[in-house]
């Protein structure tokens, strides 16, 4: 498996992918409307072909994880996308690296949680707000799970690799 920075070739594949995955490549996260196509990422490939792509945002010390998608589960695609996001975490000066999932995302809660992230916020009844920013975002989830919570996660500063009290300049 390789990873690589996203490119302007990878964009059609995104549109396509999150559309069919999440509605449309437009994904809220605590009141922000991010479209995941003007984001930087990382694409994995798997014998040449993608198999899962990241985006993130990096605002000030902190970065976001804003998408993680595979398309072959398994296979180690998300870990590799993830540690990839942590390094440019690094590299941008970051000191936190946190994410958002929903309530009906069990799946997510389970890899991040088996990554290392830890449980930091419950955001109750966010995603009612979200959808004022989407209104496609279902109100039934994954599951049959009614659609409603937004979770925020972060990977310790310790599994990211930093100091919590490290400078910018570092």
């Amino acid at each position: 498996m390789t990873v690589r920075p996203l490119t302007a070739e990878d964009v059609t594949w995104v549109r396509e992918l999150f559309t069919e995955r999440w509605g449309g490549v437009i994904s809220v996260s605590r009141g922000v409307a991010h479209d995941t196509t003007e984001l930087p990422g990382f694409v994995a490939l798997l014998d040449g072909k993608r198999a899962g792509v990241a985006t993130y945002t990096i605002s000030g010390r902190e970065c976001e994880l804003v998408t993680l998608d595979s398309v072959r589960e398994g296979a180690g695609v998300g870990t590799a996308l993830v540690e990839a996001v942590a390094g440019a975490a690094r590299a941008g000066g970051a000191v936190r690296l946190w994410l958002v999932t929903t309530n009906d995302n069990l799946r997510a809660l389970r890899f991040y949680q088996r990554y290392g992230f830890d449980l930091v916020a419950v955001h109750r009844d966010a995603v009612a707000r979200s959808r004022e920013l989407k209104p496609s975002i279902p109100e039934i989830g994954l599951d049959g799970i009614p659609l409603r919570h937004e979770l925020e996660l972060e990977l310790p500063a310790s599994l990211l690799g930093v100091s919590p009290t490290r400078s910018p300049e570092c």
